[in-house]
């Protein structure tokens, strides 16, 4: 592969392998930044969606594994995993969730499982998968990201997913009226019908915010902390290319230290985007006024 400047590095590194309509008409990947920006909304990151759907495959097919080998005398390694992870995540529903879904406890499991493995992927050396990648593809210069949830479209897309959920759920409980009234007449009030009929577009105004952060600020919250930390193993593994010694033997070190706490960046980033869900949707099952 030909030499390249650490800029070089760190932007081939934080590019997603995309797919959709080139100039030409045809479709096709992209071959840079500036062609995959070029392709407008109708542009996949294959990367983000592989990974995403592949991963997702894996905790559906362990979990189904450890339900069909299970059993009431000693159990295996992997029926021990799964039994902590089912308890820990009912514990948590049954703390924070106060309404009554048979969906809740098997959505947060998924959340929190599905995200947990995407933010692992971040603990395997960044050169790793994009270099099996271009070898598999032929094209050393091929770019690809290995780690979903630095991608704001996949982080995006869960959060909005989230935010469908908490929508269809604030109206089947609320009813339309409970929802609408919700947002225009709280959290100012007045028993004046004239002064409360003024506080409509304020209330509005500031639930509408209050409804539109919680996706966006999921979203964001996951992206940011995983796109940071990916940076910051991006620049340690720039220390190796530098070719001084002592700068690459300080590299290695900072690679263990950052992946060592990395383990808890990601685990704690799958947890909050799971309780944050859960309380979401406690709210919205909620029908006191």
């Amino acid at each position: 592969m030909a030499e390249q400047t650490a800029s070089g590095y760190i932007q081939h590194h934080l590019q997603n392998l995309t797919f959709g309509r080139l100039p030409t008409g045809d479709w096709g990947f992209a071959h840079d930044a500036a062609q995959a920006k070029a392709m407008g909304f109708w542009a996949f990151h294959v990367d983000t969606l592989g990974w995403s759907v592949a991963l997702g495959l894996l905790f559906v097919l362990l979990f189904r594994w450890a339900a069909k080998k299970a059993t009431s005398g000693q159990p295996g390694g992997l029926q021990n995993f799964v039994e902590v992870m089912v308890e820990f995540v009912d514990g948590s529903v049954k703390d924070t969730f106060h309404g009554r879904n048979p969906l809740i406890a098997p959505l947060s499991l998924t959340i929190f499982v599905w995200i947990f493995l995407m933010n692992a992927i971040d603990l395997v050396p960044v050169d790793w998968i994009p270099q099996v990648a271009a070898f598999i593809s032929g094209n050393e210069h091929l770019v690809f990201r290995a780690v979903p949830t630095t991608d704001p479209n996949a982080t995006l897309a869960m959060s909005l997913s989230v935010f469908a959920l908490i929508i269809f759920y604030s109206i089947k409980v609320k009813g339309i009226g409970g929802f609408i009234g919700e947002l225009t007449l709280h959290p100012f009030s007045s028993k004046n019908l004239f002064v409360q009929a003024l506080f409509i577009p304020v209330n509005f105004l500031l639930e509408f915010v209050t409804l539109v952060a919680k996706p966006i600020s999921l979203a964001l919250r996951l992206f940011g902390n995983m796109y940071a930390g990916e940076l910051v193993f991006i620049l340690i593994a720039v220390m190796f290319g530098t070719g001084i010694l002592w700068l690459s033997g300080l590299g290695v070190a900072l690679q263990w230290a950052w992946a060592v706490f990395h383990i808890l960046i990601i685990t704690l980033q799958a947890f909050i985007f799971m309780v944050l869900t859960i309380i979401y949707l406690s709210l919205a099952h909620e029908d006191n006024h």
